[in-house]
């Protein structure tokens, strides 16, 4: 079920520095800003059978949340694309970022929770393990201000779920990774979080995230309130 609002009903009812918020949020992206995974499974399916290959929605949702270079690599050896992990993931992103110019499938409540995380000063930063221009073909699209930092897959030496992206973005914003919140879709972005020390909100989609201590569980981000979040995760 969804979750309930749990902060004030007026969203700016208390200051930014106010104990009920978090010092940032840290966001992924593919599958919890922006419903994109079906657009990467979508380009996994055309690339594979483009060569004479197989591909499956197993194969595909076991790519979820992966650094990219490591799925290329899978739907090099299993789909048997006869290209370089680094010529396939390019091939990924302009097939990706082509959808996503057409459509943007916002995931539900997300452009309300940025409004208001905006309103309260909260910073946000975009960590995701999609590149960088597929990341800022979709910042663009948001009105300006709504992410302080992105720290992407061909950024950082140790991708999701090292802790190295979170840490990362934290840093960037100044922040404490225990006063921060994270807003995951994977159990490879929730493992990355958690390793980092950040309270992770999972927001459930295509893959299945275990529940586990301390580990919060959500539907989507509808009706939720920058106050919400430290109460949600902790």
């Amino acid at each position: 079920m969804i979750a309930e609002p749990l902060g004030p009903s007026d969203p700016l009812e208390r200051s930014a520095g106010s104990q009920d918020l978090p010092a940032a949020v840290l966001w992924d992206m593919d599958g919890t800003l922006v419903d994109t995974e079906p657009y990467w499974i979508e380009c996994e399916y055309e690339i594979v059978e483009s060569f004479g290959g197989t591909w499956s929605d197993e194969h595909a949702h076991a790519l979820v949340g992966n650094e990219l270079l490591v799925s290329a690599a899978y739907l090099q050896e299993v789909g048997g694309v006869p290209l370089p992990p680094e010529e396939i993931v390019e091939l990924l992103l302009d097939g990706v970022i082509e959808r996503v110019r057409r459509h943007v499938p916002w995931r539900p409540g997300v452009e309300s929770l940025l409004d208001r995380l905006n309103a309260a000063s909260v910073p946000c930063a975009l960590v995701t393990m999609s590149y960088r221009r597929l990341a800022q073909a979709v910042v663009e699209l948001l009105p300006t201000g709504r992410f302080a930092a992105v720290v992407t897959g061909d950024e950082v030496d140790n991708g999701k779920p090292h802790p190295e992206p979170y840490l990362t973005a934290a840093a960037l914003l100044g922040a404490e990774p225990a006063q921060c919140v994270a807003i995951e879709d994977s159990p490879t972005g929730v493992a990355s979080a958690e390793a980092a020390g950040v309270p992770v909100l999972a927001v459930r989609n295509m893959v299945a995230i275990p529940p586990a201590p301390g580990r919060t569980l959500i539907d989507d981000l509808r009706g939720l309130t920058p106050y919400d979040l430290l109460r949600l995760t902790r």
